[in-house]
């Protein structure tokens, strides 16, 4: 099934060219997150052939114009569209109102009903669940209110091994019970271990988003062994200083943060728009962390 992180845009405060600002998908198993909303997020959706229909849950870290002006265009066009399912929205309080200001002042009567879920920035919360995965928020160090997002598969039941279910003739009323742990009985009393019957599942995947911030050690134990790890890298070293400035990281310390997690795999994005070239970021980071990949609008990271 797949877990996959589509970048649909990488640049900070300003597009360029070749990037567009913040916003993400990740699909997990089928159902397909939107995390972060920039301008022209919609333009991305359609050139990579993600179709708007499959959102129905949409996350924002902050609100910062990079991050939330595409979303308005984006509900327009849900609307436009005769979308009828709702539209859960998640994000720091002060976005409702924004959103129902811009509804009411473009006399947009929706045909969809917008469920809008206040996510308090300050601590880490459970914030959505299905059967499917979980979304813990992540604190953050910003200017302003911000939180990035941990995203964790359900854990899956193990499967039984085809060959003992035919050892032992094991009825299909047994199987459910043995899959969430059960021993099995024989006919003749003897009683056959759980771990003897069954494969165990495969770990559950791990996503974390860390969007603005400073860097900060405060949330390793969050992000500890994370799968993929996105974090912001506005900057290179050689813009420290102002990275500290605007409470953004730069490429090495995105990297350093990865290395202290033990993360498996890390892509760092957001980029300032001076860099035309982001070799260099990337090496900075590699520097630190091996397992470094640039994001660049479009490509798509297996979780």
């Amino acid at each position: 099934m797949a877990f996959t992180f589509t970048i649909l845009g990488s640049s900070s405060a300003l597009p360029t060219s070749k990037r567009f600002t913040a916003a993400h998908v990740l699909n997990v198993h089928e159902r397909f997150f939107l995390i972060d909303c920039g301008e022209g997020t919609q333009m991305q959706l359609r050139k990579y052939k993600i179709k708007l229909g499959k959102i129905n849950h949409i996350f924002i870290s902050h609100i910062h114009g990079d991050h939330v002006f595409g979303l308005f265009g984006l509900i327009s066009s849900f609307n436009l569209l005769g979308r009828e399912n709702d539209l859960h929205i998640f994000g720091p309080p002060d976005l409702e109102p924004i959103i129902h200001g811009y509804l009411k002042d473009f006399y947009i009567n929706l045909f969809f009903e917008i469920i809008f879920h206040p996510v308090n920035c300050t601590r880490s919360v459970r914030i959505y669940e299905d059967d499917k995965i979980k979304v813990n928020t992540i604190p953050m160090k910003h200017r302003i209110p911000t939180c990035g997002f941990l995203f964790r598969e359900q854990k899956k039941l193990p499967n039984l091994r085809k060959e003992m279910i035919e050892k032992f003739d094991i009825p299909i009323s047994k199987r459910q019970g043995i899959k969430e742990g059960d021993s099995f009985t024989t006919e003749t009393g003897n009683i056959v271990p759980n771990h003897e019957l069954v494969i165990p599942a495969p770990e559950p995947k791990t996503f974390a988003y860390c969007s603005d911030t400073s860097y900060n050690e405060g949330i390793l134990t969050q992000i500890r062994n994370v799968d993929l790890l996105y974090h912001e890298a506005t900057y290179g070293c050689d813009l420290q200083e102002l990275a500290r400035e605007t409470m953004h990281s730069t490429a090495s310390e995105a990297a350093r943060l990865a290395r202290k997690a033990s993360a498996k795999k890390l892509v760092i994005g957001h980029f300032s728009a001076r860099y035309k070239d982001l070799t260099p970021l990337l090496a900075e980071a590699k520097t630190v962390f091996a397992n470094t990949f640039v994001a660049e609008d479009g490509k798509t990271f297996k979780v």
